[in-house]
């Protein structure tokens, strides 16, 4: 693929060389003559235009066929399935406007291309077709402005209904800490002023609030299957984005600020790695690290799925390696985890 680019790029400059020396060629004839297009030229034109044409499709058929095999794995989140139904709605609906606009486009520019001794004919206005290219788009437009509204209030829904488990998603360059409630599932106060290193203090938690002694802070999100999470997002420093592709959901976090988020997630990690889809992919990935490694790359160990927390905000030079493993798993199994992590109170006594 690197080699194909490479000669697309070198052709590209040759045409580019050779256009500019065409262009070196014509300002030297004389005024009368320079800026005349015949018969000829305009036909080379027109079928130049349906070759650009055929080659747009081409190259998109080739991009599904080709890349659709790295498109996300089915959703892990039970507003998923619509958001993914709105996406694939709004982009059938680009792709058949796209077909039938640019054939319209390339063939008229051939059909009515110039001829000697032709004479243009214009309309100054036609009612009947400025009505249909107006309100089509318009009702179309509306109608997924709409849907897509609908559809965000319901996801940006964040409430305490259905005893939702709180975790905070705490930002800051290069990495991501998590913070779960504890027992009594509540968030205890915290503001960066309060970060002490030197007393394991990372998130800047009010050491006084009663609501911080049970909370736990972790660098590994466990999420229960079946159980609704709001998330409340903090960033240390500078804009992040919180990222996590598998559930269809993102949200900035934003320095001085609190930003939230909520979603069920309804897939264990275990089931997603039995999925078909998946189980080809990382067959498909673990292949190619294997000939890497066979040819002396380094770090090209198996690979094996896990859903993934990202930052999806230029935050600074190691922005690509902010990341954090999600970890679905049954209530029982969640329970178990929570159980044997350490407490807020339990590690700030252990460094006195």
């Amino acid at each position: 693929m690197t080699t194909l680019l490479i000669f697309i790029v070198l052709g590209l400059v040759f045409i580019a060389i050779w256009q500019m020396t065409k262009i070196f060629e014509l300002s030297q004839l004389k005024a009368e003559h320079a800026q005349i297009a015949n018969d000829s030229d305009n036909k080379t034109n027109g079928y130049l235009l349906f070759a650009f044409m055929v080659f747009t499709y081409l190259i998109t058929i080739f991009s599904f066929w080709k890349y659709g095999k790295f498109l996300l794995p089915e959703a892990a989140s039970a507003h998923g399935e619509g958001y993914d139904y709105l996406m694939l709605v709004s982009f059938s609906i680009i792709f058949v406007v796209q077909f039938i606009t640019q054939f319209l486009l390339h063939y008229f520019g051939y059909k009515y291309r110039g001829k000697k001794g032709n004479k243009a004919l214009f309309y100054a206005d036609n009612d009947r077709l400025e009505f249909i290219w107006t309100i089509i788009p318009v009702i179309v437009l509306a109608g997924l402005i709409l849907w897509g509204l609908y559809s965000w209030t319901n996801i940006m829904d964040v409430n305490d209904e259905d005893d939702p488990l709180v975790v905070e998603l705490y930002a800051q360059q290069f990495n991501w800490t998590a913070r779960y409630g504890g027992v009594d599932n509540v968030l205890g106060d915290a503001n960066v002023r309060m970060i002490d290193i030197d007393k394991a203090n990372v998130m800047g938690l009010d050491e006084s609030d009663v609501y911080a002694a049970d909370d736990i802070i972790v660098k590994e999100l466990h999420l229960p299957v079946g159980r609704k999470v709001n998330f409340k997002m903090r960033s240390q420093d500078v804009l992040h984005s919180a990222y996590m592709p598998h559930f269809r959901a993102q949200m900035n976090c934003v320095p001085g600020m609190i930003t939230e988020f909520s979603f069920t997630p309804i897939t264990t990690t275990a089931d997603m790695r039995n999925n078909p889809d998946v189980k080809d992919k990382v067959a498909r990935t673990n292949k190619i690290r294997a000939e890497k490694a066979a040819n002396g790359a380094d770090n090209v160990d198996p690979w094996e799925f896990d859903y993934i927390l990202l930052c999806n905000k230029i935050c600074g030079k190691s922005h690509y390696n902010m990341q954090m493993k999600i970890i679905v798993e049954t209530q029982e199994e969640y329970d178990a985890w929570i159980k044997s992590q350490q407490t807020f109170s339990q590690t700030m006594a252990s460094v006195q």
